[in-house]
């Protein structure tokens, strides 16, 4: 099983019990060595206090979220969208993120030409790379399960994923989350190929029936999901990275108190993962 020294909670796990600088003193105090910062939490809080108190606490920052959302009806939306990924370029470097992670974007209002929004995103992504590579931040698509395609992220496999990372080189890799990649049939193998690529790893798990498919994560060993498997090909390719617990739970988790759901969360680490 993996190691609690290498448990990063994502801010989302607590995000409606805690604030940012809640998060970090409680992540902290329970001696989990990482976090995940959402931009949202980020702009409440400042981003100077934010690095101020993650250093103070000494966490790692295992990702922030997030940039992407590339594809837009026209020029003008796609240059906002790129201004706004240069700011969160800027953020991460400044926090010292281990990575930015990506989540693609889907299709624009009144589309249906979800090619036409994997062009926009590899573009997009080509563009960003120059700026984010003179920061010093690793970019990590973070490919999404095919039901968010329409909406979220037009990237839904970790060989769509790693087609985008071979073509565009340098600089940019993988995020892995076994809430989005556990059914892929191929998955071991696409790992295998990520190798030095993988950038993040997160972890939950799939409930059997989920209630919702966005906010109904489960805690891992609730669900179907095979986390020390999946944990064992990342690792077998080199990755000694944080791994992640990213929870979103409205009906469940996110109703409980901060310190249950930290406690709760190394746990099951310690025994599921």
């Amino acid at each position: 099983m993996a190691d609690l020294g290498r448990m990063s909670i994502n801010q989302a796990t607590t995000r409606e019990q805690h604030s940012l600088a809640q998060a970090i003193a409680a992540y902290a105090q329970a001696g989990v060595p990482g976090i995940s910062i959402w931009r949202d939490k980020l702009a409440e809080c400042g981003l100077e206090e934010a690095v101020r108190m993650v250093r103070d606490h000494g966490l790692q920052v295992s990702g922030l979220c997030r940039a992407g959302q590339f594809p837009a009806v026209d020029a003008a939306a796609r240059q906002a969208c790129l201004d706004d990924n240069k700011n969160a370029v800027d953020q991460a470097a400044v926090l010292g993120a281990d990575c930015l992670i990506v989540v693609a974007g889907g299709l624009p209002e009144g589309s249906k030409d979800l090619p036409g929004a994997r062009l926009m995103i590899r573009d997009s992504l080509g563009a960003l790379l120059p700026y984010a590579r003179a920061a010093g931040v690793t970019l990590a698509i973070e490919p999404l399960h095919p039901m968010y395609a329409g909406d979220r992220c037009a990237i839904n496999t970790l060989s769509q994923a790693l087609d985008l990372c071979d073509e565009l080189g340098a600089g940019v890799g993988v995020a892995v989350d076994v809430y989005h990649l556990w059914w892929d049939p191929i998955l071991q193998a696409q790992i295998k190929r990520a190798g030095d690529r993988i950038l993040a790893f997160h972890v939950c798990d799939w409930l059997v029936p989920t209630t919702d498919l966005l906010l109904d994560r489960g805690m891992m060993g609730d669900g179907v999901i095979d986390i020390p498997k999946i944990r064992e090909w990342v690792d077998d390719t080199g990755y000694d990275g944080l791994i992640e617990v990213e929870i979103f739970s409205a009906e469940n988790w996110w109703k409980r108190p901060g310190g249950e759901v930290i406690r709760t969360c190394q746990e099951r680490f310690n025994k599921n993962v």
